[in-house]
């Protein structure tokens, strides 16, 4: 199966219940085990087990990466807002 052109947008819920927020270009399945492996040196890394909490898919990498980026910034009360799908609580 080929993966879709752009990127995922995703956030982890980390072992120690902090969020981490990230984008996939290769496949989301392929980047939560790179995660769980703890391929890559870093915040999860130290924090594992991890599991998917939310991701959306974006056809245009650049515009994953400017979500990417505005969820980093968000408070954890947001973030939980928007895995549960409570659009008046991230508008708040």
């Amino acid at each position: 199966m080929s993966e879709q052109p752009g990127a995922h947008v995703y956030m982890l819920r980390c072992a120690d219940g902090s969020y981490y927020v990230g984008s996939a270009r290769l496949g989301l399945d392929r980047r939560l085990s790179e995660h769980n492996d703890g391929i890559y040196g870093g915040y999860t890394s130290r924090r594992r087990p991890v599991v998917l909490a939310w991701a959306e898919h974006f056809p245009d990498i650049t515009d994953a990466i400017a979500v990417e980026r505005q969820l980093k910034g968000w408070s954890r009360a947001k973030k939980e807002a928007l895995i549960r799908g409570d659009w008046d609580a991230i508008q708040a």
